[in-house]
C-alpha cells in the first residue's frame, strides 16, 4: 500500500516519510522529519526538528513531538529525537529533543505506551516497553530503564535514574534514583518494596524472586554498616544471581542523584 496522506496535512520539503504510512488530517510535519514505514499519525498531530520516528508507531491527536525543548539554555542548536518503532503516543504527549547541555539527544526505545498528557523532557533516555500513565511528567536529563511503569499524574526530577522493571505508584514525586524491580510510592516517594507483580508477569521464577527479596532486606533492613557496604556485602554473597547483580551495578554507579530508599531507613543510609 502506498503512503495516504490527507489533503489539510502539511509536508515541509524534505521530510522523509516511509511507505504504508498515514498522515492523518491537520498533521504537520518539519522539513527535517523522518517517518519510518507504517508509522500513523491520527490528526492535529505536530512534528518538527531533527525528529526520527521508527516504524509503526502510531500518534494521537494534538501531540507535540520534536519541537524546541522547555529550556531557557536551549539556543536553537540543532540536537535530535529518536523515538523507536511500535510506540503508543496519546493525545497531547510532549516529547522534545535534546540541548547542548546534555547530549544533544532525547531518545525513546520500541514498544512503549505514553498515555494522554504525558510530558518526556529534553535529554532524556527511556528504554523499550516502557508505560507512563495519564500526565505523567520527565524532568530533563532522566533515564528510565526497560519495561518501567510510571503511574498516572507522576513526577520525576532531574537527572533521576529509573532502574528497569520499576513500578512507579500513581502522583509520585521521585526526587532519588530508583533500583531496578523496585516499587516506589508517595509524595515524596519512598521504596516501598519490589515490584513482585512485574517479576512475576515476565516470568521471573519463584527462586530468583526470594533471592531478590533477601538481597532487599539486607540491603535496607539490615542496622549495620551503611548502604555502599551493604551493596559490596551483597555482590559478594549474590556474585552468581543476575538480577541481584543488577540492582548492586545500579547502586554502585555514579550518580549526581542519591537513591530512594525506605521511608524508615533514610537515616541508616
Amino acid at each position: 500500500m502506498s503512503t495516504n496522506i490527507h489533503s489539510t496535512a502539511v509536508i515541509e520539503k524534505g521530510a522523509t516519510i516511509g511507505s504504508n504510512s498515514y498522515i492523518g488530517p491537520y498533521c504537520c510535519v518539519g522539513k527535517n522529519v523522518i517517518l519510518g514505514d507504517n508509522v500513523r499519525l491520527v490528526s492535529h498531530v505536530a512534528i518538527d526538528g531533527h525528529t526520527t520516528i521508527g516504524e509503526a508507531t502510531e500518534i494521537f491527536p494534538f501531540a507535540s513531538i520534536g519541537l524546541a525543548p522547555q529550556d531557557l539554555k536551549y539556543d536553537g542548536e540543532e540536537s535530535k529525537l529518536l523515538i523507536g518503532k511500535n510506540n503508543k503516543i496519546r493525545e497531547y504527549v510532549t516529547i522534545q529533543p535534546g540541548t547542548r547541555e546534555g547530549k544533544m539527544l532525547t531518545q525513546v526505545g520500541d514498544n512503549g505506551l505514553y498515555m494522554a498528557g504525558v510530558h518526556v523532557a529534553h535529554d532524556c533516555i527511556v528504554g523499550n516497553s516502557v508505560i507512563m500513565a495519564n500526565n505523567a511528567t520527565l524532568s530533563g536529563h532522566v533515564t528510565i530503564g526497560d519495561h518501567a511503569s510510571i503511574g498516572g499524574l507522576a513526577a520525576v526530577h532531574q537527572f533521576v535514574r529509573i532502574g528497569h522493571h520499576a513500578f512507579i505508584g500513581g502522583m509520585a514525586g521521585i526526587k532519588y534514583d530508583v533500583i531496578p524491580y523496585a516499587l516506589v510510592m508517595g509524595r515524596p516517594a519512598n521504596l516501598a518494596g519490589l515490584n513482585i507483580v512485574g517479576l512475576k508477569r515476565g516470568g521471573t521464577s519463584r527462586e530468583d524472586i526470594d533471592e531478590l527479596l533477601n538481597a532487599y532486606e539486607f540491603l535496607f533492613d539490615k542496622e549495620i554498616s551503611t548502604l555502599a557496604e551493604r551493596a559490596v556485602n551483597i555482590a559478594d554473597e549474590f556474585s552468581e544471581h543476575p538480577k541481584v547483580m543488577e540492582i548492586v551495578n545500579f547502586i554502585q554507579t555514579d550518580s549526581s542523584r542519591a537513591l530512594c530508599i525506605p521511608a524508615d531507613k533514610r537515616k541508616q543510609a
